[in-house]
């Protein structure tokens, strides 16, 4: 059988954004991979549960793969002790089928710097979750150079768009808005900060994955105008047509409830992203592949503000 299959591990909001993607480049044949073996909306594609930590199960389902994009992941409080060997499986799934591996990363493992992020930025990650991702990350190029596999890595800053609702900019934002509640979000709302629409990412990885001069590096996908947190909330508002109150937690605050609530927790760590500016420099990737089309943050605002007012609809349906 010609290996003509694109399997994609995950089936959350990054998954399902590279499955639309690649059929919008005419894509046939694509297996999304999940524990379940269901996937949350209506989609004319092969569905396998299995296990990619478990590395029998992963090489099953890589079987006849072209292509493998790795968009899956544990829970947030769980990257340390799970993450690592779901990338390893994933990983060993893709070179036992000699398919390329196109790896959805972000941008932890860098640390905080005073400067634009750029692709040749040291590891200084100081954190577990950061230094999972250098690991992680590190692990798979060194596989692409010794020959185990064809890697490469896309990564994103902070994203947004349908299906997100574990983000900075998610269901605590365009949920809360929408339902009239206070908008919760970290740090400080007039520093610049970099956001990725979901569409754009997956589009991106999906290049990497046709393009075999992406193979053995690591790429910054390219993102719409970096502008303040308070310009995005600015127009999401606007596309409301309503303002929302703002709250904003402070680092001591994150200390404070981060004892009683794990998430909060987690995401002390990772702080220094809203305190400071924090700029993707995606020009590499221009550089190579050639001017991108990115979505203007006032259209996947409307098409996200648009899935959640759907979704609320649905689950309003599904409780009566």
């Amino acid at each position: 059988m010609s290996k003509q299959v694109h399997v994609i591990f995950g089936t959350g909001p990054l998954g399902m954004a590279v499955m639309r993607e690649l059929k919008r480049r005419g894509v046939e044949r694509i297996r999304m991979v999940n524990r379940s073996g269901r996937l949350s909306e209506e989609a004319a594609v092969e569905v396998a549960r299995g296990d990619a930590s478990q590395l029998d199960e992963a090489i099953a389902l890589c079987q006849d793969a072209s292509v493998v994009y790795h968009c899956a992941h544990p829970g947030y409080t769980n990257w340390p002790t799970q993450f690592p060997a779901l990338t390893q499986g994933i990983m060993e799934g893709a070179a036992a089928a000699g398919a390329k591996l196109v790896y959805g990363d972000n941008l932890y493992m860098y640390g905080q710097v005073d400067q634009p992020l750029t692709e040749n930025l040291p590891h200084r990650a100081t954190g577990k979750k950061g230094l999972t991702r250098a690991q992680m990350a590190e692990a798979l190029l060194h596989a692409h150079q010794s020959g185990k596999v064809r890697v490469a890595i896309g990564r994103a800053s902070d994203f947004y768009g349908p299906g997100v609702k574990e983000s900075s900019l998610g269901e605590r934002v365009f949920g809360f808005a929408l339902q009239g509640k206070p908008v919760d979000l970290l740090g400080s709302l007039d520093v610049p900060h970099t956001y990725t629409y979901i569409d754009d990412f997956a589009k991106g990885l999906v290049t990497l994955g046709q393009e075999d001069r992406a193979l053995g590096e690591a790429w910054h996908i390219p993102s719409a105008k970096t502008l303040t947190t308070r310009e995005m909330l600015g127009l999401i508002f606007d596309e409301l047509g309503s303002a929302s109150k703002i709250r904003t937690t402070s680092r001591g605050m994150v200390t404070m409830i981060g004892l009683f609530h794990p998430m909060l927790r987690e995401l002390k760590e990772m702080l220094y992203e809203f305190e400071h500016p924090f700029v993707l420099d995606h020009s590499k990737f221009v550089a190579v592949f050639g001017p991108q089309t990115t979505t203007p943050h006032e259209e996947a605002i409307r098409h996200t503000v648009r899935w959640y007012k759907n979704e609320m609809q649905a689950q309003a349906q599904r409780n009566r």
